[in-house]
């Protein structure tokens, strides 16, 4: 099967786009060719995979898989990126609203490539030993440090996410340092099993510890990630977390066909 595609990053966190709003691509064939295409060696190279399809009511639906082949969690990057594609496709204007894994999510496109996307509430910032964890879509568990540039990123989260309580289902682990004009966080992702230059729904984890743990008032959060800066900004109501938006570049970077029957011996 010939299956044609689009290359995206958000802030380096990159992803291949297929539109499937037709249908005629059967994802289920086409998962176990997943973890090929998305090698950085033998395949395009992507941290995920992203199929733009239908949906009876709202704009689109969004079909997210990581790049170890399996169905993920939100991906905050991904969900800006997707608008994009929908808005470069001339399937929405300005802005849209779309379902994904954890629900419906609205977004807004400024310019050329700035997309503002509302995420869904969180209800509790979990205290765990000196850390915390939460569930910005995705499960995250968020470190800080005085200093996370020179950190071995990929071996400090690997030890964390395959860590007794989360060994089984897995965890997102952010490493922060907070700088005067912000945050910089550092990121490595289940299912993709490294350090990704960026994560969306790592930042708004981060943004959101950040705030419980100093306890200040400020509520737009501007984030240094490998890839490129990002803002965060949310609303504190007596349940947690509401009107979270993530906020930042969504970049189209090629465009493609690949047959598909030659990532076979590689699954």
């Amino acid at each position: 099967m010939v299956l044609h595609f689009t290359k995206y990053h958000g802030t380096g966190n990159d992803f291949i786009m297929v539109n499937n709003l037709k249908g005629l691509i059967d994802i289920k064939s086409v998962e176990p060719f997943i973890k090929a295409i998305c090698h950085r060696r033998f395949g395009i190279g992507a941290d995920g995979v992203i199929f733009l399809c239908a949906h009876n009511t709202l704009n689109f639906t969004m079909e997210y898989y990581n790049s170890d082949g399996n169905k993920s969690s939100m991906c905050g990057n991904g969900g800006r990126c997707i608008v994009h594609f929908a808005h470069a496709l001339g399937i929405i204007k300005n802005q849209c609203s779309f379902e994904a894994i954890d629900g419906i999510h609205e977004a807004s496109i400024e310019g050329n490539n700035i997309v503002s996307l509302k995420m869904s509430d969180v209800k509790e910032v979990k205290s765990f030993e000196h850390d915390y964890v939460l569930d910005t879509g995705s499960p995250h568990y968020v470190s800080f440090k005085e200093n996370v540039s020179h950190l071995n990123v990929k071996k400090a989260g690997f030890q964390i996410r395959h860590s007794g309580p989360f060994a089984e289902k897995g965890i997102n682990v952010n490493f922060v340092h907070e700088e005067e004009e912000g945050l910089f966080v550092r990121t490595y992702e289940r299912g993709v099993e490294d350090e990704t230059y960026s994560c969306g729904t790592g930042v708004v984890a981060a943004s959101l510890a950040h705030y419980t743990k100093v306890g200040d008032q400020k509520t737009n959060i501007k984030i240094k990630t490998l890839g490129g800066s990002l803002q965060v900004k949310f609303k504190k109501v007596a349940n947690g977390f509401e009107d979270i938006y993530l906020i930042g570049p969504a970049v189209q970077s090629f465009e493609g066909s690949i047959d598909t029957e030659l990532f076979e011996k590689l699954t």
